[in-house]
């Protein structure tokens, strides 16, 4: 019975440690060298808001609205696009690598993919102003591609995760029924208990 019962301890024990550790691999992300990729992408992006996005207007100045945004007509568009750049792009590739969670790397991942959108409507919406009007400026286009660049890396990143998530779970799924299958065995052979010494021996 003691015997059973430690299997039974050492079972929960195991189980216990093993879903520990799937709880901290569905959490962390492991980007490895694409880190350093996002982190370079993430300094370029930067970089293009010091850049014109239309005519003389930098990417700065759409957000801030200045420094004659107003005059270029800058349109909703083009500010769209600009602050999606700047939380998703910037802000939550920067909290995903300092944070390494999976959470948070699939939110980067989803404000950049539909960042990517609004910069393909941003350059469309520049190219299709009224006549004397400036069209796409240099960082608006460096912006645009490196926000798709970003995405194909936060994919990347996050489907590999994912994949080594499902990996884990059918391992503890496995060494659970592994170990369930043992205990049950060991049970069906276990010698039963020694008769009782108080009963009367057989005539």
């Amino acid at each position: 019975m003691n015997a059973r019962a430690n299997n039974h301890d050492d079972f929960e024990a195991y189980r216990a440690d093993i879903e520990a550790a799937e709880r901290r691999v569905a959490r962390e992300i492991d980007p490895g060298g694409r880190g350093l990729v996002v982190a370079i992408c993430v300094f370029v992006l930067l970089v293009s808001f010091l850049l014109p996005h239309t005519g003389a207007v930098r990417g700065w100045d759409v957000l801030a609205a200045a420094n004659g945004a107003d005059e270029a007509h800058v349109t909703l568009p083009l500010r769209l696009f600009t602050w999606l750049a700047l939380v998703f792009g910037v802000g939550f590739s920067m909290l995903a690598l300092l944070t390494r969670r999976w959470a948070v790397a699939w939110v980067a991942l989803a404000g950049s993919a539909v960042t990517c959108a609004a910069g393909l409507l941003a350059v469309w919406s520049r190219q299709t102003v009224e006549q004397g009007q400036p069209g796409p400026g240099v960082g608006l286009i460096l912006a645009w591609l490196t926000l798709i660049v970003l995405t194909f890396h936060w994919a990347r990143v996050v489907w590999s995760r994912t994949a080594l998530q499902l990996a884990a779970e059918a391992e503890r799924r496995r060494s659970t029924a592994q170990l369930q299958s043992r205990n049950v065995l060991g049970n069906l052979y276990e010698p039963k208990d020694s008769e009782d010494p108080k009963d009367p021996p057989p005539a």
